[in-house]
């Protein structure tokens, strides 16, 4: 006598990256983003100011992403994100302006820097696992003409990035040596999600 597997869990990502969101559809699950606001950077400030390491912070910030949106769909497998720009111990946060991101680029031209990219998994409003990946990125010394093209042909893009650069797109460029999961690059460390994923039977394994 056979039976069926139970049906894939629909997973809620609580973000409005679309690159998060596609990299899931594209791995065959079934999601929906939906955009969760905290002061980020009212929180990132205290917890450094408690001495919060970059690791630290990208953890807290995606499990209280996840908490919000879970306690609004109370049933529901919830997935929230948050990455980390870590340079000389320090976290960096996403730049605002143009001059910002040129400042960021310059002080990261030739210098090697890390990038944590948290997961914090909900389900039915209780945490259920956490990851936290690392990559570190070797930039080349690029000249303050591309960079200044760069950015121009780049902004307000590369503004929902830490450190001012996207990989998957012309970011690419800026970088000599990268070192750790392509994934975790990106935002999301894909590979473990899906070994737990498919390790609790949320999805066929």
């Amino acid at each position: 006598m056979s039976t069926s597997s139970p049906p894939p869990r629909p997973l809620r990502l609580a973000s409005a990256s679309a690159i998060r969101l596609n990299l899931l559809q594209a791995a065959g699950l079934d999601v929906t983003a939906t955009a969760v606001r905290i002061d980020e950077d009212a929180l990132r400030t205290a917890l450094q100011a408690d001495g919060a390491s970059s690791r630290d912070i990208a953890d807290t910030l995606a499990e209280m992403k996840a908490r919000k949106l879970a306690d609004r769909e109370p049933t529901a497998l919830v997935l929230g994100c948050d990455q980390v720009l870590d340079f000389n111990g320090i976290p960096w946060g996403k730049p605002v302006t143009p001059d910002a991101a040129r400042s960021q680029l310059c002080a990261l031209r030739g210098q090697t820097h890390r990038l944590f990219s948290a997961l914090v998994l909900y389900d039915a409003q209780e945490p259920v696992w956490r990851h936290v990946g690392e990559v570190r990125l070797t930039m080349r010394n690029f000249t303050d003409s591309y960079l200044d093209a760069y950015l121009s042909r780049n902004w307000p893009d590369v503004a929902s990035s830490v450190g001012g650069y996207k990989l998957e797109k012309e970011g690419a460029r800026l970088f000599d040596r990268i070192d750790g999961d392509y994934f975790t690059t990106l935002g999301l460390p894909l590979l473990p999600l899906l070994g737990y994923l498919g390790q609790r039977g949320f999805i066929p394994a």
